[in-house]
């Protein structure tokens, strides 16, 4: 069933010979109230989408199915398109020392909270949030078509001013000038470090060192390994965000997509990915952010979230799980996934007389991973016939 997300688009299949069933997705059709009710649109999903009254009539008495976004919540549940950031932040004011939770994010945030996270009893707000998972899912696939996909994996604890911070950054910068399109967990750390790389595409390596230590001065009592709570976390990236705007122009170049989880809501998404695809339910967006990955997933050094995330990601490509197909799998950092969390030799045993193992590394050098993902041919890596 092919989905329209546009009034034209509406108009222009509405008219046209092959009218049939289609779904509508968060679409003002009241400009189309007319030719709406001239024609008849059988088993055709709306979903989020304006109407006259007398067209939601005429829709149902044809069979049409409507769901409607419900106004009880913070969030739409019909959504064509990904968030923005400045959507999820909008509400703060970067004068205000607590200014985050004034945005719409956290205000969703409390929301899901409030309701039971997961385990709400309430068949409205499950179901509202699944609908608004799958738009998500939707308008993430419509994004991702045709791209070639790098995931970066790691620790929301990566503190702006460490080394593994700058590699990661570092290493997003090259691969979307390779035209590469990196996708993260979108959180704090080596998240966020991946945007701000992607972010910086159109720049030099001299002006993304510049930046990221200019949001690297933390308060004196801050936690180590949990940057993200300080009270200017946030602040600070604003304000580099502000100083180093995107070259006019050059805004497709720098894109990149964080896919975070209201599970997590304490900590503010990435600010400087381009697109967001926020999800409620982790378990979707944990397994779909390493599916899409069809170039291959880059593991930084990270904790329990990341070691989960390295052998999800070895069961995909063990059994072929994504398009029958398996990619590269990096592990970043020798020392610290041989010795401080041994993921290593348990992954290469694991791969052993596996097709899969012949795309495993373990390096601490970003030339060497981006060689690794540009020499890498997906045709030659499919599930073999029978």
């Amino acid at each position: 069933m092919i989905e329209l997300t546009s009034v034209e688009e509406a108009r222009i299949f509405i008219q046209s010979p092959g009218f049939q069933p289609a779904a509508y997705r968060d679409i003002d059709l009241r400009p189309l109230t007319t030719l709406i009710e001239e024609r008849n649109f059988g088993a055709s999903l709306f979903l989020g989408c304006d109407l006259e009254r007398s067209s939601i009539s005429h829709l149902a008495a044809g069979g049409a199915f409507l769901i409607h976004d419900i106004e009880d919540f913070s969030f739409p549940i019909h959504r064509s398109t990904l968030y923005s950031p400045d959507e999820l932040f909008q509400g703060f004011d970067p004068n205000q020392p607590d200014a985050y939770r004034q945005t719409r994010d956290y205000q969703i945030y409390l929301e899901y909270v409030q309701a039971g996270r997961q385990f709400s009893e309430s068949i409205q707000v499950t179901l509202a949030q699944r609908l608004h998972d799958h738009s998500i899912s939707e308008a993430l696939d419509h994004k991702l078509k045709g791209r070639k996909v790098v995931a970066i994996m790691g620790g929301h604890g990566v503190e702006r001013r460490s080394p593994e911070y700058f590699e990661v950054a570092r290493l997003a910068q090259l691969l979307t000038q390779g035209g590469y399109l990196l996708v993260s967990g979108g959180g704090p750390g080596a998240m966020e470090a991946t945007h701000v790389g992607a972010y910086f595409a159109t720049r030099s390596c001299e002006e993304l060192r510049k930046a990221i230590l200019q949001m690297a001065v933390r308060p004196v009592d801050g936690k180590p390994n949990s940057e993200y709570a300080d009270p200017d976390w946030l602040h600070r990236a604003w304000r580099m965000r502000e100083a180093f705007p995107i070259p006019e122009g050059h805004e497709t170049v720098c894109e990149s997509i964080g896919i975070p989880t209201w599970t997590y809501g304490h900590e503010p998404p990435a600010l400087f990915a381009s697109h967001v695809a926020k999800y409620f339910a982790n378990s979707v967006r944990e397994d779909g952010l390493l599916t899409i990955a069809n170039y291959g997933v880059v593991f930084a050094p990270g904790s329990a979230g990341t070691i989960q995330e390295i052998f999800q990601e070895a069961c995909q490509n063990h059994y072929f799980v994504t398009e029958d197909r398996c990619s590269p799998m990096i592990l970043m950092g020798k020392d610290y996934w041989q010795n401080t969390k041994p993921v290593w030799p348990l992954l290469q045993q694991l791969a052993e007389n596996q097709m899969y193992g012949e795309l495993l590394y373990l390096t601490d050098s970003v030339e060497t991973i981006v060689r690794k993902i540009g020499s890498f041919r997906p045709e030659l890596y499919v599930k073999p016939q029978g």
